[in-house]
């Protein structure tokens, strides 16, 4: 006999606060100081805004549960219950309560309600004992746990967090935010007191600052032992960041320096551009590849550097205010093209990309210092070069950096230029410097563990990775964090980290998901009190540790997802690869090979390798399994069978959240144009035995990162609800599909919009939050039969659920133009809002701009007016022509050139006749109802016209059709 469990639905699986989740989510991503983030950089975060919302709904049972379980129901009750539920959420995803005990404890205490409510009605079944504790809430498991955000937030909302990735600086960074902090929490330091005159700023010392509750005894250790780093390495290296003293004879050059004359001022940064030689035979001389002259683009502080070409061809570089115009543009420099296409300063010659690759390639690309940024009294003064003191590096042991970056012609673009290893991306100075830190943070552990005891922390000689808590194990802890801060001085300290004119500041190595190509690079000086220095790095680091949660316990591993038993009876959240947007096993070798130098004694298993393991990684990158198809069926199985290992281990009370953000792609095929990786990826989570319970569109990336076609920036994440579809799932037909889909979606959409839900969706989210429900009713059966006797695809049940919102009758692009044009009308929107409908309705913003009916630039889309359409559109040349295109050609040429004109048109495109008078009227009633007289007047106007449109446009058909008998 079977004892079915029962599972109320949770809130995720009916309604959310949208709105109020993507605000914080938006906002947070502008939040620097104390965000896990800052403790190190990891590729596309999930916010913890969205990951807490999510997980809190997730396990909350929705007011109107009973309702779902067969009983009655006061739908008014409900809803008021719902209307507090989504109080505590708006609270619980603002920044500042992240540690707010008061607003945590009422989001656990709903937890726990909601929790044996569950156990309540499931205290018959004969495994109660095990399932359904009401004592103990289920772990949660993260299998792809990536950057940490979401076992971070199940620790913070009460449970015992377990994560796992096949990364090992993944498994780092979640071993710094989940597992050790609890380990040591309300420890007060064991270091000694920092001396306000050795460190880099006044810190609180035991004296002034006895709050050690969580980890801010841990956070001031590792200021304190990272103070202690700065001071040693100074004293062995600190030479070579020689302080710049302002003379009489660059005063009599530049007068503006009067005030510093006389004064020693810290070298923020050295700015170098690369060289190479000239390809013009007769000339031959180094030539500088300078992108830019403009080193400080602010208003009214303009400062270029003026490269001053020899006789005998060398070059001088001076810095000042003034700018020498006959060497052209300020902000072009010597650049002339694409990347690695300059002129040469001494004969005017253009190299090609080619030269430029092969030159680094063979012989290698040199680099000269152009200027120097200094720290002054509230500014950056910029200086000609002086000296730049350079390490002999014979002696130094470079083998561990002796390993090849990955052949990745998308993530990794300076292998085209031959910087081939680690090695090649850092100057003699940075290789030393990071060398020096790294070293140093094996001594500091030593000084911990010793202070450790000297405190009376026990010890058991037991370390981190055997699980010790003693003052082997707190040692390393420390060293550990102190290791995460020379990762972020090598992000900044790389030769791929370049300078912002405009901000006067760094540009990290990684402020895009690639390791680029840089032809200025700026060189920071990691003793100096600025962005790129090794105490900001510490300091940042700390207060981090200081806002990670007060308890909780968490338990890291490195696993395969495929394989992995972790998930067994646990609560899943995760953030899975997003196809090939990212390969993170190549980007992050970058980091690997100096976590590995100071952490490898501390975890030998996680730092075994030279390298990121990177043959099992579920990313489809081409150049990994040599063509497309492959890569796709790679990531395909692979991401199937992880699907199905959790759907077969979560645990039974609640649903699985799956995020996923795509890249929107489409590809040609016979049928037409299809969308959509999302797409592909939603059947490979319902063939893998989920059925989906809803879909959620969640602000996770900046607008910032929006910018450019072609990009691999994310917008917006969709969020999967799941539950294990039942292996008895019947089939049913299309017939009785639509029929369940009548009688399902239009009480879950009139919830959605203005009933039932206390924040109603909003117009842009509408079409994938309805995709939710009605791919519930899709999904529950092993499948739904077409009128030949073959399965329905994702593909058809999503074009009808579209239905349910009124424009199935369109094509995609005009389903997104229709729905956009609703919310925003001609003005501008986001594009993360453009990104998250588009995929909803099929298409993609790259799609759209290639039908010439929006425009996208800056973050920003807009839909084109008809004015702005091109006036020699041909119909029959377009191959892809939505009907929102055709009839706004169509209204250009009857306001431009009259009825006759628009006929002529309207014959060149015969089968759109019918879809352009049911979408003049439906955009007249939006109009209408808008209020937008303009806008409604000129679909009137076409309504009015048309009989005499069409009139002449069966006269324009029939004179072709002599025409063609004539010939």
């Amino acid at each position: 006999m079977t004892y079915p469990i029962k599972t109320p639905k949770k809130l995720i699986e009916v309604a959310l606060p949208l709105d109020a989740i993507n605000v914080a989510a938006a906002r947070e991503k502008s939040i620097r100081h104390g965000h896990p983030s800052t403790l190190h950089l990891w590729w596309a975060r999930r916010p913890l805004a969205a990951a807490r919302a999510v997980i809190f709904a997730q396990m909350v049972n929705d007011p109107g549960y009973e309702r779902h379980l067969g009983r009655g129901v006061n739908k008014e009750k409900a809803a008021a219950e719902r209307e507090r539920l989504f109080k505590i959420i708006e609270d619980l995803v603002v920044w500042e309560n992240s540690n707010n005990e008061q607003v945590l404890e009422r989001a656990r205490a709903e937890i726990w309600k909601s929790w044996r409510e569950t156990c309540e009605l499931n205290k018959g079944h004969p495994q109660a004992a095990e399932m359904f504790n009401p004592e103990k809430l289920p772990g949660f498991h993260d299998p792809f746990a990536g950057g940490g955000a979401l076992p971070l937030e199940a620790q913070r909302l009460g449970l015992e967090s377990y994560a796992s990735d096949l990364n090992p600086v993944a498994v780092t960074i979640n071993k710094a935010m989940i597992e050790i902090p609890p380990k040591f929490a309300g420890r007060a330091p064991v270091g000694p007191d920092i001396d306000a005159d050795k460190g880099s700023k006044k810190r609180a010392t035991r004296d002034v600052f006895e709050d050690w509750s969580g980890a801010k005894g841990l956070a001031e250790d590792v200021r304190r032992y990272g103070a202690w780093m700065r001071e040693e390495a100074q004293k062995r290296i600190g030479h070579l960041y020689p302080q710049v003293e302002v003379s009489a004879e660059m005063v009599a050059e530049r007068p503006e320096l009067s005030k510093y004359q006389g004064e020693k001022l810290t070298v923020i940064a050295w700015l170098w551009t690369r060289i190479v030689k000239c390809p013009n035979p007769a000339c031959g001389k180094k030539m500088p590849l300078l992108s830019t002259f403009m080193l400080s683009s602010k208003k009214g502080q303009e400062i270029y550097v003026n490269p001053k070409v020899s006789d005998s061809g060398d070059i001088k570089f001076i810095v000042g205010k003034d700018f020498d115009s006959a060497l052209g543009e300020p902000e072009k420099g010597y650049k002339r093209g694409m990347s690695g296409i300059f002129e040469c300063a001494c004969c005017g010659s253009v190299t090609t990309r080619n030269y430029t690759a092969e030159q680094g390639v063979n012989k290698g690309i040199d680099s000269v210092p152009i200027a120097m940024v200094c720290e002054g009294r509230r500014e950056r003064v910029y200086l000609s070069v002086c000296n730049v003191p350079l390490p002999n590096l014979q002696g130094v042991d470079l083998g561990f950096l002796d390993l090849q970056l990955s052949p990745n012609p998308r993530d990794v673009w300076c292998r085209n230029f031959g910087l081939n290893t680690p090695a090649d991306l850092f100057t003699p100075r940075q290789l030393l410097s990071l060398i020096t830190f790294s070293d140093l943070v094996k001594e500091a552990i030593l000084r911990v563990r010793e202070d450790a005891i000297a405190s009376g922390m026990n010890d058991t000689g037991v370390g981190l990775n055997d699980g010790g808590v003693g003052a082997t194990a707190y040692a390393e802890a420390v060293g550990l964090y102190l290791a995460f801060a020379i990762s972020k001085v090598s992000n900044i300290g790389s030769t791929a980290a370049s300078w912002m004119s405009d901000r006067g500041a760094f540009r990290e190595t990684f402020a895009r998901q690639a390791i680029p190509m840089v032809w200025d690079f700026a060189e920071a000086n990691p003793f100096a009190d600025a962005g790129g220095s090794f105490a900001a790095a510490i300091d940042k680091g700390a207060m981090a540790i200081c806002e990670l949660p007060l308890n909780g316990r968490g338990h890291v591993y490195q696993q395969d997802a495929q394989g992995q038993k972790i998930s067994s009876g646990k609560l899943i959240s995760t953030d899975p690869p997003y196809y090939d947007n990212i390969g993170y096993a190549d980007l992050s070798d970058f980091f690997y090979v100096w976590l590995r130098r100071s952490l490898k004694g501390i975890f030998p298993d996680l730092y075994a390798t030279l390298a990121v393991p990177k043959a099992e990684e579920l990313v489809a990158l081409t150049y990994r399994h040599g063509t497309k198809g492959k890569a796709e069926d790679f990531f395909l199985r692979g991401m199937t069978a992880a699907m199905h290992n959790l759907a077969e281990s979560a645990h039974p009370a609640f649903p699985v959240t799956i995020y996923y953000a795509f890249k929107q792609a489409e590809t040609k095929a016979e049928a037409g144009t299809s969308s959509t990786g999302w797409e592909t990826f939603l059947a490979a989570v319902l063939k893998a035995g989920f059925a989906l319970t809803g879909t959620w569109p969640m602000r996770t990336e900046g607008a910032g990162r929006l910018v450019g076609k072609g990009t691999n920036a994310l917008a917006s994440s969709i969020v999967l609800v799941c539950r294990p579809r039942a292996s008895d799932a019947p089939v049913i037909s299309r017939r009785e599909f639509i029929r369940e889909l009548n009688a399902t979606l239009p009480d879950a959409l009139l919830d959605m919009t203005r009933g039932g839900i206390n924040s109603p969706v909003a117009p842009v989210d509408l079409s994938q939050a309805i995709i939710g429900p009605g791919m519930e009713v899709f999904s529950k059966y092993s499948a739904v039969l077409e009128a030949d006797g073959s399965p329905m695809t994702v593909r058809s049940a999503l074009q009808l659920i579209n239905r349910f919102i009124g424009e199935d009758d369109f094509d995609h692009d005009t389903q997104f133009c229709l729905a956009w044009f609703e919310q925003h009308g001609w003005a501008e929107g986001k594009y993360g809002d453009a990104d998250v409908l588009a995929r909803a309705k099929g298409t993609s913003v790259n799609g759209l701009v290639d039908a010439g009916v929006v425009e996208s630039a800056s973050g920003n889309l807009r839909l084109l007016k008809w004015a702005e359409m091109p006036l020699d559109w041909s119909p029959e040349d377009d191959n892809r022509v939505p009907v929102w295109e055709a009839l706004h050609q169509l209204v250009r040429a009857l306001n431009q050139d009259g009825e006759t004109a628009a006929g002529q048109l309207l014959a060149r495109m015969p089968d759109k006749t019918a879809g352009l008078t049911a979408l003049t009227y439906r955009l007249y009633t939006l109009c209408e109802r808008q209020g937008w007289a303009e806008e409604a007047r000129a679909y009137n106007e076409l309504q009015g016209a048309w009989l005499g449109i069409e009139q002449a446009s069966q006269e324009t058909g029939h004179i072709g059709r002599q025409s063609a008998l004539d010939i």
